[in-house]
């Protein structure tokens, strides 16, 4: 019932705002004007389009929202207005009120307000979908950035995954490529993911994970998290001053390199992935800005860690090699990386998916980043994965999220930019630090602890390696002779005892009878 309820509203809202109507209206059809005036009539649809996309998603809740964030920075795959609109959900959503934000933080410190911040902003600075943040001064003179969380959202956000595992359900049971899609687990990882950024004490730890990787990167700055002060439901930060990126022309009037600043935004990202394995995975325009400080100028400032992706050792390497090989466009050794990482069934003819992949690869290269789209890309690969039986792999959905992203960033930043150009370097050299000798003492390193305990033991595991079978099997059989021995003689000692004390009983009674 909760499902119905929740479908209803869905429906009611798609009407209420008209999202039919412009989801038909692109079918150009005679037939479809006709429909169209008939679903229209009794309905004002005075707004622009993209208000009513806007007002829909901020009215159905965080997942769909999310989902708007994302769409916004799709220019190349939506109409202007529409990402105009759109991208007021990164930061814009609707606020609380500030009293009852006010009562939150009293409640999570106990402690009223006045004894916690010398002065406290009560206008909020920024509101997303899931917390909103406002500015305040802590009683040692240190300027703070207090993030409180919506009140009610997880309710929401589990009647929407409670959906979402149901269709789910039902895609894999209907559809030909449910298998494949693995619509289960995906829908797991996105409920992982969403409920870890309702817990503000996670999202504090994963900046301070942050903070600690980008230090001597020097390209991003990631606030500072007071420990004394962060709980489940509020978070205090130090307080980052710097201009959105998304107004480039205020970034550019104040003298920072536009081209730079994209292709660092290259360097972080990729630094993330394939040294750390550990990435923002929520990089939209709303979370990043810039820093017009003398000692920190151009730099980049995150902001908003609830939503994290890692990466294991061996998911960051199938990566890596899959990028290098896409650059040197060794198409043959994509398709053996996806034979050989288990993504396509053992029995795929290599060499046939190797042409799939290079139909969809070449015309991408030597062309700037104007010219390329990754959503297109990626719309043609899972055209061919879908031919090949290529699984879904439900870790690397972040990643995919992240990279359309950071895509539609770029794009914003710098049309001319060459992804490919950018980032071959990087990778070439990660992978020769993680093959080549640097790698080899790295892993050394990481490896000592558990040398250090083998070593002891090496001289006796050795001279029981070189004995020869029969010696060995000799020697466990009078260790097992021999054991059988003391565990006769030490039955034979308890039933003597057990026999002595009931003689003794006997004797005992015999007396006393």
């Amino acid at each position: 019932m909760r499902h119905l309820a929740r479908l209803i509203l869905i429906v009611y809202t798609v009407f209420r705002y008209g999202l039919d109507e412009l989801a038909l209206s692109n079918i150009r059809k005679p037939w479809m004007r006709v429909l169209l005036r008939v679903i229209t009539v009794g309905r004002r649809l005075d707004a622009p389009r993209g208000v009513r996309l806007r007002l829909a998603l901020e009215r159905l809740g965080p997942i769909f929202v999310k989902f708007g964030q994302v769409l916004s920075t799709r220019r190349d795959l939506i109409p202007a207005d529409v990402a105009e609109e759109l991208a007021r959900l990164q930061d814009d959503v609707p606020p609380f009120p500030a009293a009852q934000a006010r009562a939150l933080i009293e409640r999570a410190f106990g402690r009223r307000i006045e004894e916690i911040f010398s002065s406290f902003e009560a206008e909020a600075v920024a509101s997303a979908s899931i917390a909103q943040v406002h500015f305040a001064t802590l009683m040692d003179g240190r300027e703070v950035a207090v993030k409180v969380l919506r009140p009610g959202m997880l309710a929401v956000i589990d009647d929407d995954l409670s959906l979402m595992r149901t269709l789910a359900r039902w895609v894999e049971r209907l559809s030909a490529d449910g298998k494949r899609l693995k619509p289960r687990e995906v829908v797991a990882e996105f409920d992982n993911y969403l409920h870890d950024e309702l817990d503000l004490v996670r999202e504090a730890a994963n900046a301070a994970q942050l903070r600690r990787n980008m230090a001597e990167l020097r390209l991003v700055m990631v606030p500072e998290m007071y420990w004394d002060l962060c709980t489940k439901t509020v978070i205090v930060m130090e307080r980052m001053t710097g201009v959105p990126i998304s107004q480039i022309q205020r970034l550019r009037d104040a003298g920072v390199d536009i081209p730079k600043l994209a292709r660092d935004g290259v360097t972080i990202f990729f630094t993330q992935v394939f040294r750390d394995g550990f990435f923002h995975a929520d990089m939209h325009p709303g979370n990043i800005q810039v820093s017009l400080a003398p000692e920190t100028f151009g730099r980049y400032i995150a902001l908003d860690f609830g939503i994290v992706g890692t990466l294991t050792e061996t998911d960051k390497d199938y990566l890596a090699q899959n990028f290098i090989a896409f650059f040197r466009r060794d198409y043959k050794r994509v398709a053996e990386l996806h034979v050989e990482s288990g993504w396509v069934p053992p029995q795929t003819r290599v060499d046939a998916l190797e042409g799939a992949i290079r139909a969809v690869c070449e015309p991408q290269f030597d062309r700037p980043l104007k010219d390329i789209s990754l959503g297109q890309v990626l719309l043609r690969l899972f055209q061919t994965s879908r031919r090949f039986n290529v699984e879904i792999q439900p870790q690397l959905v972040l990643l995919q999220k992240t990279l359309l992203n950071i895509e539609g960033l770029g794009r914003q930043l710098d049309p001319e930019l060459d992804l490919w150009v950018t980032a071959r370097p990087f990778l070439e050299r990660w992978m020769e630090d993680q093959i080549g000798w640097d790698g080899l003492v790295n892993r050394l390193k990481n490896e000592a602890p558990r040398y250090v305990q083998l070593l002891p033991e090496l001289p006796r595991l050795l001279h029981q390696a070189l004995q020869p079978r029969p010696a060995i099997e000799a020697r466990l059989l009078a260790e097992l002779l021999e054991d059988r021995r003391r565990s006769r003689r030490m039955w034979q000692q308890i039933g003597a005892l057990l026999l002595g004390f009931a003689g003794g009983a006997v004797m005992v009674l015999f007396f006393v009878y």
